[in-house]
């Protein structure tokens, strides 16, 4: 079988798919499926590329939280000396306790409460991505109560077009995140009144899986000319957070690589004394996962084909929420005729599925199928939906697997439940 993606990290030998060198077959057996599998090597390259594409201009790698939440693959990255780029109270927790120094925590999200801001204060994050004015009126007064002094950065919405899929862009003006250009410069005259308030940077995010470098391009010349009034009115900023949403290959994309993103962006640096944030996720993790999965039923109808796997929905929802393609290759291809199937789970939903009118070498029940490019927006995505425990999940480096997650058992989906215990009425 040929591979979609371009990776070191998976490829055929002697008939079987490999995760660096270890059989995704053995893990299959030895851990169960469906399973999670992420290389190690590719985590850290793809990290490396990303810092090393900024050559001398001072900059901080945030890493995405939400697109891979899992300890462990945070704790790898972080280990390699990465930030994180968090949006909720759980995710700085997870953070932190994957061993992330405070002070290269950004937090984001439109809709942090009192307490998750508390918490950020009292761990000392580098800043508060602020979504609106009534959230910086309440960073403002927790602050003040803590005797604390809050470091913000504005989320400007720019308004580009990133073209990717509609769920996934927000920077446009319709979205629900940031502040429109023509009020930012009044959001900063505020925050120079509120004693709780320390403007120190400011911020975009223009969508996700972008597939061109010019809507970065018009998003940082928009920053950068509100960095410059604001220098004018004695307002000096820290921080210029580009955000995420560097593109990958899922179908034969050929998104740009990291360096080709700076470039663009180098000539309206050059000079600029701010320091560069980036919040990449999907671009590190994406290709760096696979669902592993096993065949359960071959069913054929007259109209259709079906490929019945124990993955599902509740597993990878991104096929069901955003029509996602995700490329499905046997382990071990058998050396027989294709057939043309669609790729189902056993959720009971005309929706769940994963991969429609694939051709593949029929398999037979107990075949190992791998669903690539999984690292991003997999795990982190998935549910209990039908009662279905969750998978475990497995990092690979070199001719070593751990299991870095356990698979949820059936205690599991009842734990924190009881039976409601109401008095008889007399």
């Amino acid at each position: 079988m040929k591979l979609e993606i371009n990776s070191k990290s998976w490829n055929y030998r002697d008939g079987t798919l490999y995760c660096e060198d270890v059989p995704l077959d053995l893990i299959g057996r030895e851990v169960g499926t469906p399973v999670y599998v992420y290389s190690y090597r590719h985590l850290v390259d793809r990290l490396n590329e990303v810092k090393k594409a900024w050559g001398e201009k001072e900059s901080l790698v945030c890493f995405s939280l939400k697109s891979n939440s899992s300890l462990g693959v945070a704790a790898t990255l972080i280990d390699e000396g990465v930030g994180v780029d968090v949006v909720s109270g759980g995710e700085l927790f997870r953070a932190l306790k994957a061993g992330a120094s405070p002070d290269t925590i950004v937090y984001a999200g439109v809709g942090k409460t009192s307490s998750e801001i508390a918490e950020a204060l009292r761990a000392g994050i580098l800043f508060f991505t602020v979504e609106s004015v009534p959230e910086l009126h309440l960073i403002n007064e927790i602050a003040e109560e803590m005797g604390e002094t809050a470091p913000v950065a504005l989320r400007v919405t720019p308004d580009v077009d990133p073209r990717t899929h509609e769920y996934i862009t927000t920077g446009k003006a319709e979205n629900k995140f940031g502040l429109d250009p023509e009020v930012s410069l009044d959001f900063y005259r505020l925050c120079r009144d509120l004693p709780g308030i320390n403007p120190v940077g400011i911020q975009m995010h223009i969508g996700s899986q972008i597939l061109l470098t010019e809507p970065y391009r018009e998003g940082v010349e928009l920053l950068i000319s509100m960095v410059r009034k604001l220098k004018e009115e004695g307002i000096e900023l820290k921080y210029l957070d580009i955000g995420g949403g560097m593109g990958v290959s899922y179908q034969g994309e050929d998104p740009p690589a990291i360096g080709d993103y700076a470039r663009t962006l180098a000539p309206l640096l050059k000079g600029l004394p701010l320091k560069i944030i980036l919040e990449p996720g999907r671009f590190i993790t994406a290709n760096s996962g696979v669902l592993l999965t096993q065949v359960v039923y071959i069913k054929k109808k007259a109209r259709r084909n079906f490929i019945i796997i124990d993955s599902a929905m509740n597993d990878l929802i991104r096929p069901a929420l955003y029509q996602a393609y995700h490329q499905i290759v046997p382990v071990s291809p058998r050396d027989c005729e294709e057939i043309e199937a669609d790729v189902v789970g056993p959720i009971c939903e005309t929706g769940d599925l994963l991969g429609s009118s694939r051709q593949l070498p029929e398999p037979v029940a107990g075949d190992y199928l791998a669903i690539m490019s999984a690292g991003a927006y997999g795990y982190v995505m998935s549910s209990n939906y039908n009662s279905r425990p969750r998978p475990a999940e497995v990092m690979v480096k070199g001719d070593q697997y751990r299991v870095i997650r356990k698979r949820e058992t059936y205690i599991d989906l009842i734990r924190g439940e009881q039976r409601p215990d109401f008095q008889e009425e007399l």
